[in-house]
């Protein structure tokens, strides 16, 4: 009895937990259980088959960050090119309003070649007002005179004075000296002394050229005025031209002009020449130094020169002494820099002259002369400039370039200032 009664039990035990679940299929449909939403299944569905991949919470929030910026950058592109097609469309719009109005009207980018052409336009217009005034630039005026020797077949030239000069010089000034000669053939130049620092000088000069009277006809005086300057090239302020055939030279002609804009000298350039000074009153002593010279003449069928300098120390017309510089092969712009003393007592040295010549070396031949130029109280314009500030300065050595001169013309002055 009591091992059927523990089997009964045993059965009974086992019975209770195998209770067996209703199939979804088996379920009635008349049953008033209300099923979950749609959304919520897929949703632990999702949940379901995330965990099912066993993934950790990190990755879960990374995919989701990705996912989002993503999302944010597609909305990102799509913005930026509905704006381009809209700016597209503005400058389609703008650009068809400048072709029927003729200019413009974008105020950013677009105006860079509406902007030029007002430059172009206000340049040509600045232009224009340059060029006026270049016209009607006043050079000032020269004050000259002139007056023909019917005796000894001579015409006396006066330069008087000039004014209102415009200032060549940083300073505001000019150092203004007046060329002269007559033209066509040029064989005598003459030079006033040079004024420092003023825009009205007072020349008070006269130079006499001999002309016959049956020649004068065909002549013309060209009176130009230049802006001194020790180291470079002196400028050409202004300058008159007067011929003498529109002249009446039964009275003294003497009157004021308007200087015009200079021309370029015809003659061919011989070149310049650098030359310092120096004096030394005590010892008596002055030294010549010959620095260089550029742009000589071409006395050779190459095209060069072989120049070298001669110096003559010159009293009343007479070679005192002589000296001369090496030779410098195949050169328009040959450099020495070699030095020459002379001794010339203090007493002495207003009376004696220093004739540089500039001449061209020949194996063969006779050495022909470039060029010269002679410095002493007797010589004009920047000449004596030169040798006047010698003298001013003394134990100074004065460096200064001068233009070199044909040979006859230099002769002829030194001749008549025996």
């Amino acid at each position: 009895m009591v091992s059927s009664k523990t089997q009964v039990m045993t059965v009974s035990r086992r019975a209770v937990p195998t209770q067996v679940r209703p199939s979804p299929m088996s379920i009635n449909p008349n049953a008033t259980s209300v099923l979950e939403p749609r959304t919520g299944h897929n949703h632990t569905k999702f949940m379901s088959e995330l965990q099912s991949m066993h993934m950790p919470s990190w990755a879960v929030v990374t995919l989701c960050v990705v996912s989002g910026f993503l999302v944010l950058s597609l909305c990102l592109c799509v913005w930026r090119k509905c704006l381009m097609k809209k700016d597209k469309d503005t400058d389609k719009e703008k650009k068809r309003l400048k072709g029927k109005n003729g200019f413009n009207t974008e105020l950013e980018g677009g105006n860079a070649e509406p902007l030029k052409d007002e430059e172009d336009t206000e340049t040509r217009l600045t232009g224009r007002e340059e060029e006026e005034p270049k016209e009607d630039e006043k050079l000032g005026k020269l004050e000259f005179s002139l007056d023909y020797n019917f005796t000894e077949n001579t015409m006396v030239v006066g330069i008087l004075q000039a004014c209102d000069l415009p200032a060549m010089d940083v300073g505001g000034s000019s150092d203004p000296y007046v060329k002269l000669y007559l033209l066509p053939d040029k064989k005598r130049k003459f030079e006033t002394k040079v004024h420092r620092k003023t825009l009205n000088p007072t020349f008070n000069e006269t130079f006499t050229f001999k002309v016959p009277y049956n020649e004068l006809g065909g002549r013309t005086l060209v009176m130009t005025v230049y802006d001194f300057d020790r180291f470079s090239k002196h400028d050409a302020i202004g300058a008159l031209r007067v011929p003498m055939s529109s002249l009446d030279f039964s009275h003294m002609t003497q009157e004021w002009r308007e200087l015009k804009k200079a021309e370029k000298e015809e003659s061919e350039r011989l070149g310049d020449i650098c030359v310092s000074l120096r004096y030394v009153p005590t010892a008596g002593k002055l030294s010549i130094v010959i620095l260089e010279a550029k742009n000589l003449k071409k006395m050779d069928v190459g095209g060069l020169s072989d120049p070298y300098v001669k110096i003559h120390l010159l009293q009343n017309g007479k070679r005192l002494k002589k000296k001369k510089t090496s030779i410098k092969k195949n050169t328009l712009n040959p450099y020495y820099n070699e030095s020459f003393s002379f001794e010339v007592p203090l007493e002495q040295i207003q009376k004696v002259q220093v004739a540089v010549t500039v001449l061209d070396y020949d194996k063969i031949g006779k050495n022909d002369a470039i060029g010269k130029v002679f410095l002493g109280g007797t010589s004009s314009g920047t000449e004596l400039r030169h040798w006047s500030d010698m003298l001013a300065n003394p134990r100074r050595p004065i460096a200064q370039w001068h233009c070199l001169k044909a040979e006859d013309e230099v002769n002829a002055e030194l001749a008549a200032r025996k």
